[in-house]
């Protein structure tokens, strides 16, 4: 875990972690839009082979699932938690799985940015926060953004990761995310 005290030092942890020329993808997260990996990961000056642009490109259906589900396997993932637990469970979930997907396994790196108000005493409790706290505003802002309400569908829960060195987690001293 790196800890930082802003967005900025977030996002610049981010570029020192991902080397150039290297192919990356992210799911959905409103931490990502707020540090401004989003905005730079569009700009395209970053120099990296961006898998996530490439499935929005896609006219076909069929193909741009396919390149969905195999970005979830790229060099490096970036997203975020919905809850950490002070016991050291990292909880995220989403309405389909195609932002957790890449959390236990599949992605070959994974960058998770969280803000430190997602830290929760226990996984019982970070569970809770996901329901009670996450879930309403996430269904507001899917409302708003897809005109269709979300819902809590698939759960990925890391208590420890085998691989070391595979995940970061890049603890912001902010307020970032739901």
């Amino acid at each position: 875990m790196i800890v930082v005290d802003s967005r900025r030092e977030a996002f610049e942890k981010i570029l020192e972690i991902v080397p150039k020329d290297t192919e990356i993808s992210n799911g959905s997260s409103t931490t990502l839009h707020e540090i401004g990996f989003m905005d730079y990961l569009e700009s395209g000056r970053h120099g990296w082979r961006n898998l996530h642009e490439e499935i929005i490109k896609e006219d076909d259906k069929e193909k741009r699932a396919d390149l969905r589900r195999k970005s979830v396997t790229a060099e490096y993932f970036l997203g975020s938690v919905n809850a950490i637990a002070q016991t050291g469970e990292l909880v995220a979930c989403d309405a389909s799985g195609s932002r957790v997907t890449a959390y236990p396994y599949a992605a070959k790196n994974l960058i998770l940015v969280a803000g430190a108000q997602k830290i929760a005493p226990t996984l019982e409790d970070a569970m809770k926060r996901v329901r009670e706290y996450v879930y309403p505003l996430e269904d507001k802002r899917a409302l708003k953004a897809y005109g269709v309400h979300s819902t809590i569908g698939k759960w990925v829960i890391i208590e420890r990761e085998r691989n070391l060195g595979r995940i970061t987690l890049i603890l912001v001293k902010e307020k970032l995310g739901f």
